[in-house]
Parts: C-alpha cells; structure tokens; sequence
C-alpha cells in the first residue's frame, strides 16, 4: 500500500508490475471480492461477444488511458465494458456524460485484453492511419510525393538556364556555377563549425543528479515507450534487460514492443523472453511503405503515458533518462515538444568503422545540437532516445512513413508549427555499425532521408521563410541541405585537387581565375582540417582518448559518406520510399550482450 501511496497507482498495477501476482491471478481475486466476471472466466461461455461498432464511439487514446472497453449492449439502456481497474470513476463519469442513464455491467480484463481487442476492431482503421493520416491532414508536410509540380517545374527551368548559358557562354556559366557551389560548401563548415563552438561553451541545459533524485514517484506521469522491431530476435534478451535498469516506476511504466505481422521469428522471440507485465506486445498489420515510421504510428494510438519516447531494441539508455526528460519538460517552455537524448556506441573499440561512427556520433550530440539549442535553431532529431509530449505529437499527426529519416523530418516539422526542441544530458548507447556495406546501406538511407525532408520543406520556401525566420530558414538550408551537399560535392573536389596536383595542369587556371582555384582549395583543404578537428574534440568530452588518431582519418570516412550520398540520389529517383534495413547484433560486443542478458534472465 506505502507503493501504491507514492506512486499514485492502482493495486492492481502495484501488485502485477512487480510481480507479487499475475495479472489473472490478480484478475481473479478481484472477481472474486468484489462480484465482477473476468476475462478468463467467461472465455469460451459465448458471452464475451463484442459490438465492434461500439468501440467507435470513443477516441483510442481515451479507452487507453482510462483502460476501458465497450462490450455489448445487453439491453437497451445496460452497457457491458472491459475495465482494468473497476474503482476508477472516471470511467463511469465518461460513460454517464456520453449517455446519461446508463447502467453499466463490468468485466474485468488486462491492458493486454484490452489491447489486443482495440487492435482487433480498429486494427485496420488504424493502420491506414498510420500511413496516410499526415498525407490526408498536412499534404503539404507528406514525403509521399518527393517532387512537387512547381519544384519539377523550377528544375527544369534551372536546366534550361544551364545549358543555354553552356551553349552560350561556357567558361562564364562554369565558373559562376563553381562559384555558387564553393560558396555553399564554406558556409555549411562553417556554420557547423560555430554551432559546434557554441555547443561546446554551452551547459545551461544540464539536469543534475540532484533534481532527478528530488523527484517524488507519486507525482511521476505514466510514460510510454515505443520499441519497433523487425527480423530482430536476437537483440530481445537485451531489450528486456535495459528496460529492468530503468529508474521509473514500474507501476508508470506503459512499454509496447511493435512487432511486424509477418516477422514470426520475432514474435516467438518476443514471446519467448517472457517481457515484464508493464510491457505489451502489439503486432502491426502487414501494409506498405514498411517502415518504422507506420509502425510508431500504429503504436501512437495505443499509447497511455503524458510522455513517450521510442528506442531500439538494441538500445541500453541511462537509468535516469525517462526521470531526465521529465524535469526537462516541467522546466522547459510550453512550446517545447520534445527533448533528443545523445546516443553513442558501446562497441565504438569494434574497427575503424566503429570508432569513426563514435567520433561523428560524439561530435553531433555533444557539440552540434546543443548549438542548435543554445541558438535556438530547428534541431532535426536522432533516430531513437526522443521524448515527446504525447498530445503535441499527435498533433502534429505523428511520423511520416514515407519519410525514411522520419525522425530528421519530424524535429523540422515541429518548428514550422512553432514549437521547440531541446536536448538533455543522458545518453543511450547502441550497437555501431561494424560492417561496411551495412553501413552504406544505412548511411544511404540517412541521407536520403535528409534530401526528402529538405525538399518537402522547401515546397513553399518563402512560405518557411515567414515561419522560421531568416535566422532558422538558413540554419535549415545548411544543415539539413549542406548534409548531403558536402557529401555529394567532396568526391569531385577531391579529384580536381588531385588531377591539377599530379598534371599541374594549366588550363584550370585558363578556364576559371585564379582566385576561384585557390577559393576551391581553401574549401577542400580547410573544410577538411575544420572536420578533422572537431572530430578531435568530440573525443574530449566523453573521455575517448583512444580514438583521438582516427579524427586524422576523417577524409577516408567522408568518402564512404560521399559513396553512400550517391546511392541516396540514385533511390530518392528509383526508389524513394524504400526502407534500406540495418541489421543488428552482428557486433561481437552485442554477442557478449545478449549472452549476459540471457544469463541475468536465467
């Protein structure tokens, strides 16, 4: 009872999250005081049928939060619910505004019951919504068409321009076209290379040990986490120990665990590790785009908590990070919709992959988006480890499943809508990617995604203009469009440099003044040494000296961004949609992982 005090939470929440009862032992015992029929008891009696129209009559998001499930009628004016906790009011209150006079009859069933009926009724309604609820709400703001008529149109029109000044004036339109794209390149170095000053100066957005251990477990919200997983059933002994290490209560604890309809392997495996009873299992009806986006969609409807937060099944977060980003919200300003966690590696000592990927990992959520914060600039968010007010993120419609950096694309969204997003220092760490074509699988993916959000949000860029401001309009240009410039642009830099210093060849002197030879120069060479030093520096922060010689190999690791751009053009124009999938646990740290996971759960 001293638990249930301080939590704020129900008996029965109390006594099955931690284990002192099952959920149908609980169930049953509540049966049987209080003269309330049970799931289990009428299973099979013929007298558990349902009116699947019913369920329609009241928002998902209401029958989630309060645990209810409208039945039957058994007659006209006695309404038969699936309730969790039948001492909750509130749900009586609900039902009494919605038809004064009702007398309800209640049965008694698990968030899992009454999970498992709400997917089986709407489980279609909602997965069209989960693909095409942005599209129909905000087409504007869906991936779902990568290329406008007026954005076509602009193309064309630079085109034509292009080759009419080729055919005209060669040597004039070369070198003003060299020009443009030397000059974009420096300003997107350098404009990292500020935030990342910025970032560096900054800690006011600190949360210390001491507000996180002054917080009362009674005043905690029930907090949601999302873990979408596909053809990964290795990794789910680790996913189930770090959500035991979480510092929340598990009474507040709501954790759905995403599996995709036709991906078996990973249902048994789920099954199989016999996750906690603050964990649900939700299976995503199998529809195209496949994507995690859809999949995080489908799970929104289902959601309890005043907060959510989404992590991989790979992920091992700090213990305080949910504890974190609570405070970070009650301190922060209404606008504030979501705070980014940093995320690095546990393997990051694995190859030359590996700790480059740490480097890069070290130097954008440690340096990069706290400039971004300080700056208060669109911060585009990182995959997993961002926390959300649930409400403002429906309101925004969710991800966009046809965006595959759908999380990039939200953070953007969010500042065109006016809201803010932050950073908190904690950290959840991942596997690295060890292998290299996994990698640019990956990494093509990424920037692909990063060209989508750029052209979705430059449909109407004056429009953006109006709502960002030019400050936060620029920042956007360069950092999600000087992205996967650079990297496109780098390769060819490259070549030139090499050609003119091998053949010392004169007729680039001939074509283009001298001043734009030594301007390009100066952007290979500086923007170079600039990359190699705040990869430098990110070692610093987080202590990892040992990786300090590889920021010296910076170069090599951008040419594999440069490999992985160009195949991320080649699909944005084939295959933009396409979900480029990452496999996990190929690292031998995640080998060790899952075998002490495995053990801990013995």
């Amino acid at each position: 009872m001293d638990i249930r005090r301080r939590t704020g939470s129900n008996l029965g929440q109390v006594l099955t999250r931690l284990s002192y009862l099952s959920t149908p032992e609980y169930l049953s015992i509540l049966a049987h005081l209080l003269g309330y029929p049970s799931v289990s008891e009428l299973m099979g009696t013929g007298l558990l049928y349902r009116d699947e129209s019913l369920s329609r009559q009241f928002e998902p998001e209401l029958m989630m939060r309060h645990l209810f499930y409208p039945l039957n009628w058994t007659d006209e004016n006695t309404l038969t619910v699936m309730v969790n906790d039948p001492l909750d009011w509130a749900v009586d209150e609900l039902l009494y505004s919605w038809r004064p006079g009702l007398r309800i009859e209640k049965v008694l069933g698990s968030e899992q019951d009454i999970t498992q009926l709400l997917s089986q009724d709407q489980g279609s309604r909602f997965s069209q919504e989960a693909v095409y609820k942005l599209l129909t709400r905000l087409p504007e703001e869906s991936a779902s068409r990568v290329f406008t008529p007026s954005q076509i149109a602009v193309g064309y029109g630079l085109l034509v321009l292009l080759l009419w000044g080729l055919a005209s004036a060669p040597w004039t339109t070369l070198t003003i076209l060299v020009l443009l794209v030397n000059l974009f390149y420096v300003a997107s170095i350098f404009f990292k290379f500020v935030l990342s000053l910025v970032g560096s100066a900054d800690r006011f957005h600190q949360i210390t040990d001491e507000e996180v251990a002054a917080l009362d477990d009674h005043t905690l919200p029930i907090y949601t986490i999302l873990v979408p997983v596909y053809k990964e059933p290795e990794v789910m002994p680790i996913l189930i120990n770090s959500l035991s290490k979480l510092d929340y209560p598990h009474e507040r604890l709501d954790v759905i665990i995403l599996l995709e309809e036709n991906d078996q392997a990973t249902i048994e495996a789920a099954r199989a590790a016999k996750p906690p009873r603050y964990v649900r299992l939700l299976i995503v009806p199998d529809s195209k785009p496949k994507t995690k986006p859809k999949a995080c969609n489908y799970g929104l409807a289902f959601a309890r908590g005043e907060y959510l937060t989404i992590y991989d099944a790979e992920d091992i977060p700090d213990p305080d990070q949910l504890k974190k980003a609570v405070i970070a919200f009650k301190k922060g300003d209404p606008s504030l919709v979501c705070v980014q966690a940093a995320l690095n590696y546990f393997n990051r000592n694995e190859n030359f992959l590996t700790r480059m990927f740490t480097l890069e990992y070290s130097y954008w959520f440690d340096y990069l988006l706290p400039g971004l914060e300080t700056l208060k600039m669109p911060i585009p968010l990182g995959g997993t480890s961002n926390h959300f007010r649930t409400d403002r993120l429906r309101e925004l419609q969710g991800w966009d499943p046809f965006n595959v950096t759908e999380d990039a694309d939200l953070g953007i969204r969010a500042s065109q809508h006016g809201y803010t997003v932050g950073v908190i220092n904690s950290t959840t760490y991942e596997e690295a990617n060890c292998a290299l074509k996994n990698w640019i699988r990956q990494r093509s993916r990424w920037i692909k995604g990063y060209m989508q959000t750029w052209l979705v949000h430059n449909r109407h860029p004056l429009r953006s203009l109006r709502k960002l401001g030019l400050k936060n309009w620029l920042a956007y240009q360069f950092f999600i469009g000087g992205s996967f410039f650079t990297f496109l642009t780098s390769p060819i830099m490259w070549l030139l440099f090499f050609y003119w210093l091998l053949t010392r060849a004169h007729w680039l002197q001939n074509i283009f003044p001298s001043w734009l030879v030594y301007l390009g120069l100066f952007n290979l060479l500086v923007g170079n040494a600039i990359g190699i030093y705040l990869n430098l520096v990110a070692v610093f922060r987080r202590g990892y000296y040992d990786l300090a010689f590889y920021a010296l190999l910076n170069p090599i690791y951008w040419q594999l961004h440069s490999i992985a751009a160009y195949m991320a053009l080649w699909q944005l124009f084939t295959k933009p949609f396409y979900w480029e999938k990452t496999i996990h646990g190929i690292s031998k740290f995640t080998h060790a992982k899952v075998q002490e996971a495995t053990q801990k759960a013995g």
